[in-house]
């Protein structure tokens, strides 16, 4: 009809934000920011446990009103002294550095090896057992052959702790793909079988140094044992544990069998129905993990001491190293760059606490409360955002937009 105009379509109205469409404010570098002040929040505990486990300091905190500087005085002092010392011992010196190094190599060797398990959904508690069976392996190749060439001596007994950790790892690995055994049961069990046979063999004529009575392996050939730089404790071994760091990477990141593992890991019903098979896939991910932690053991058996001579093998050589591992793994996300700079911070806490005791006369069992509280603050990062609430990632609501005009208007 002439004089007017058909109608506009209204234009559909502007979605209203719900409650759920919320946009993020979070702190520039928040998940760094949230580390640092996990490490702050564990030296502030720590520095507490250091003065009121102190006698003599608790004592001058009971007459505070009267003389508070006596207690803060003594209380600065202890702590101040404590972690410079602690500092001192991991990075004061070329030797400290070193020492750090030395430290560190076998945690981040068995920490691959449990980081890599994480990655596959399998929770390696056998690291343990598998660097005992490497030190095992690598300290009988190092003092059994007599004459070989440091060419030949070292990779052979390297060759035999690895290839040895590995087996051990993959019995957990099959028994878990074949049977349906849970990993975390039988590798304890492991733990337990590697270090009542690793005190039995110390006791036959193969395995105790003659002319001994006490559980003691014979001296380690200087030809087997990796090589340092004169008058420090860096050895070839650390040099190996990194390249280790970077083959994991380059597994897990760029070739087949690491996605695979990463697949089972996030979802094996899937994987499996992708036609990935699960089974084979635990498997080989446990014989990879025991390597890993077989060569933690060869670097506890063939890595030089202080006094630059090799270590025999004794009940108590590879330590907790299997143990620490699980930790060094979970503070590093099972990542490997994460668990080679784990594994430098649990080595410098290691090199340093002992320096923290001789000089400070700190516990050296506060070195693993330290540990202890370190991971507590960094797996719960939660716990420090609440903490420290200018940490927290806060939430704004958008804007609400001004609904469009529905209609036209008639001519």
């Amino acid at each position: 009809m002439s004089g007017t105009t058909a109608p506009v379509a209204p234009s559909p109205a502007a979605p209203v934000p719900t409650s759920s469409a919320r946009s993020r404010r979070v702190m520039p570098w928040n998940e760094v920011w949230v580390m640092v002040a996990s490490f702050v929040l564990a030296f502030i505990l720590g520095g507490f446990l250091m003065v009121f486990s102190d006698p003599a300091i608790t004592n001058k905190w009971t007459y505070f009103f009267d003389r508070p500087g006596d207690a803060i005085s003594a209380s600065w002092t202890k702590v101040s002294s404590a972690y410079s010392a602690l500092f001192t011992g991991a990075f004061g010196s070329w030797q400290a550095i070193t020492e750090t190094t030395a430290q560190a190599a076998p945690l981040i060797a068995a920490g691959l090896g449990v980081g890599l398990a994480f990655r596959a959904g399998l929770f390696n508690i056998g690291a343990q057992g598998q660097a005992i069976w490497g030190s095992i392996f690598a300290a009988w190749v190092g003092f059994s052959f007599h004459g070989l060439p440091m060419v030949v001596h070292l990779p052979l007994a390297i060759i035999a702790g690895v290839v040895a950790g590995a087996l051990w790892g993959g019995i957990a690995g099959i028994l878990k793909a074949k049977a349906g055994a849970h990993e975390v049961i039988v590798t304890i069990m492991l733990n337990y079988i590697a270090a009542g046979l690793l005190a039995w063999l110390l006791t036959t004529s193969t395995f105790q140094r003659p002319g001994r009575t006490d559980p003691i392996s014979p001296v380690v050939e200087w030809n087997a044992t990796f090589p340092r730089l004169e008058g420090s404790r860096l050895h070839l071994g650390f040099l190996f544990a990194i390249g280790l760091a970077v083959l994991v990477w380059w597994i897990m990141e760029r070739t087949r069998l690491g996605f695979t593992i990463r697949a089972v890991g996030a979802n094996p019903h899937a994987s499996a129905t992708a036609g990935m098979s699960v089974a084979n896939t635990t498997t080989i991910t446990m014989l990879l993990a025991g390597g890993l932690a077989g060569f933690a053991g060869v670097l506890a058996a063939l890595a030089p001491s202080v006094a630059g001579t090799p270590t025999p093998l004794t009940s108590g050589l590879v330590g907790g190293i299997g143990f620490d591992a699980i930790t060094v793994a979970l503070l590093g996300r099972s990542r490997p760059l994460g668990t080679v700079l784990a594994g430098l911070l649990f080595g410098a806490m290691q090199a340093g606490g002992l320096s923290m005791q001789a000089k400070a006369g700190t516990p050296l069992d506060l070195t693993a409360v330290l540990q202890a509280l370190i991971v507590m603050f960094v797996a719960a990062p939660m716990l420090v955002r609440s903490l420290l609430p200018f940490l927290k990632e806060r939430t704004r609501k958008p804007a609400a937009q001004a609904p469009a005009s529905q209609g036209g208007q008639a001519a």
